[in-house]
């Protein structure tokens, strides 16, 4: 039901959907059905659906940054689905002909193609963009949703709806470690170990940069990074910042990539960053504040990078899940019903029983 473009109308039909009535209150209501009106639009019978950090935000507070909820809305923009109807001009996000019955991933972000930032190949700094999921646009946790046909991405047969759904994340991991501008043999630490991180560590390696250092408050997250190549320290009580100098006889490392929720976590990536190096920040602070101390970062003339979203990624994330060189299965921890929302992102929220990524099949 995410507004394509306006050009969507509601039907008499019935479907189920989560949606935020207010902070942590989520509830699976029957909605109305939309269908296409604008003929490059498609319908999808939405597949999977993963919970994003950015979700837990909204979940949490009734609002993300300065986007705040005032009145109940499907949450969610992380999906693969099934084309059920076609509009008569739809073209898929790789200029191909779409084909009803085929898995697609979606890119959640609709820009207007129109602004100085899209003329310019930055769809993701769209002005007008309308983003499925953060209000007032409805997202994808539902069983059906409306999306422009350049939204949508033909996966290969191989792909399941887990692999489609996790082409989003990945094309954010992509992008991060695109700006920090990865080359082989450079030293980097990623902050934050939930799926983006997670996702962050593996393109970095697959770049050729090592090694790679990891921090995360939970010891299971670790685990998992030092699975993936990444470097943690056995010892609970070490101080991820003198860890990592204390590796690399106090130089720090090439580039660094906040993927935790702001906070401490900015300061450490300043701290171990090199004079010069690049600092990628993907992680949302809950108080939507950015602080660092500015001789910190002024002394070692750091460029400090803002992650917004991903930028023409889908292609190379589909081709690295086809061929297998990213591990997407260890990432997702929990699969959940759409009927039984509610109890996934409350222990998503709570980081109840070792989660990593909550997946709601729908």
């Amino acid at each position: 039901m995410c507004p394509a473009e306006s050009h969507i109308k509601e039907t008499s039909d019935l479907m189920l959907a989560a949606r935020l009535h207010a902070p942590g209150d989520l509830r699976v209501d029957s909605v109305p059905v939309s269908r296409l009106l604008e003929s490059t639009n498609v319908l999808i019978k939405v597949d999977a659906v993963g919970i994003c950090g950015s979700d837990l935000h909204t979940y949490r507070n009734a609002r993300i940054g300065d986007s705040v909820v005032k009145s109940p809305f499907i949450l969610c923009h992380e999906f693969s689905g099934i084309i059920e109807e076609i509009g008569a001009q739809a073209e898929g996000g790789a200029f191909e002909l779409l084909v009803k019955g085929s898995r697609v991933a979606v890119d959640p972000a609709i820009s207007c193609g129109r602004c100085e930032a899209c003329i310019n190949g930055n769809p993701n700094l769209c002005a007008s963009v309308k983003f499925c999921g953060v209000y007032p646009e409805n997202g994808c946790l539902c069983e059906k949703i409306v999306m422009p046909g350049r939204c949508c991405f033909q996966v290969p047969e191989t792909f399941d709806s887990i692999s489609a759904a996790m082409v989003e994340p990945l094309a954010v991991a992509i992008h991060a470690v695109d700006l920090a501008k990865a080359r082989v043999g450079m030293s980097a630490a990623v902050i934050g170990s939930g799926p983006i991180g997670l996702l962050c560590l593996q393109v970095l390696r697959l770049a050729g940069a090592g090694p790679v250092f990891v921090d995360d408050l939970f010891r299971w997250r670790r685990d998992i990074a030092a699975k993936f190549g990444g470097v943690v320290s056995d010892n609970e009580q070490d101080d991820f910042s003198a860890f990592v100098l204390n590796h690399t006889k106090g130089v720090g490392v090439d580039l660094v990539i906040e993927a935790a929720w702001g906070g401490d976590a900015i300061r450490k990536a300043a701290t171990i960053a090199k004079p010069g190096s690049n600092v990628i920040i993907v992680g949302i602070p809950d108080d939507d504040d950015f602080s660092l101390k500015h001789s910190l970062a002024r002394r070692k003339g750091l460029t400090i990078k803002f992650c917004r979203r991903s930028k023409n990624c889908y292609p190379r994330a589909i081709k690295l899940i086809k061929e297998h060189q990213v591990d997407i299965r260890s990432l997702v921890s929990h699969r959940f019903k759409l009927i039984d929302a509610p109890l996934a992102f409350k222990k998503n929220a709570g980081y109840e029983d070792n989660v990593i990524k909550v997946m709601i099949d729908i």
